[in-house]
């Protein structure tokens, strides 16, 4: 009896002493982890597509760049180069597959989702984004290897060329000013016209149509 008595009490003391268990460090990821801040988990993943989609429905066009070869301290100049309303993200191209499917964008999937790519939404000056671009890539020695993939307007793809040519168009605001300017002009031109003599009248109304079409 004693003998059992003393197993006992040296178990007991032996538990007193034992480390206590050690719980399993819990891990929090953030949604848009990885060393090149891109979506890591499925909640990361769901969120830059949504961010994508809300960029596209806002925007006119959208254009692809090279990523790759990019230092973070540039990028942050490119970024702070743009004009407003234009918005740069670099984006996975699986997750751009699925920001830009049941959208106008989906073609960008047929031809720019190779490669590391950055995107520009842009809301309306595309001219000036684009220019922004030439300037960075000139300053940054990068002309030669960093041109302009292409871009999409309307469900339409175009290359470098195209997005160029359409750089050099003029705005939204640049035409609603030239209108609004034409419109100015109107009443001054019929001023002109009714105050003109009787028989001249039709001469005068032709005159007038005619330099409005100049």
């Amino acid at each position: 009896m004693k003998n059992s008595l003393f197993v006992l009490s040296m178990v007991a003391s032996a538990a007193a002493f034992s480390p206590a268990p050690q719980s399993t460090p819990v891990s929090s990821t953030a949604l848009f982890g990885g060393a090149r801040g891109q979506a890591t988990t499925l909640e990361g993943k769901q969120a830059t597509v949504s961010k994508v989609r809300d960029l596209l429905e806002k925007s006119e066009m959208i254009i692809t760049v090279p990523a790759s070869g990019i230092k973070v301290s540039k990028v942050q100049a490119l970024r702070r180069s743009l004009p407003e309303g234009t918005t740069m993200q670099v984006v996975k191209n699986k997750l751009m597959s699925r920001a830009v499917e049941g959208t106008i964008y989906e073609p960008v999937g047929e031809k720019f989702l190779k490669g590391a790519n950055m995107w520009f939404f842009i809301e309306e000056d595309i001219g000036g984004t684009v220019n922004s671009w030439n300037a960075f890539v000139k300053d940054a020695g990068l002309k030669e290897t960093h041109t302009i993939y292409g871009g999409n307007i309307e469900g339409t793809n175009y290359d470098e060329a195209g997005v160029t040519a359409i750089s050099k168009l003029p705005s939204k605001t640049e035409l609603i000013a030239r209108i609004a300017g034409g419109i100015k002009a109107v009443p001054t031109k019929l001023a002109r016209v009714t105050k003109a003599p009787g028989m001249k009248l039709a001469r005068a109304i032709k005159l007038a149509g005619e330099k409005n079409n100049e």
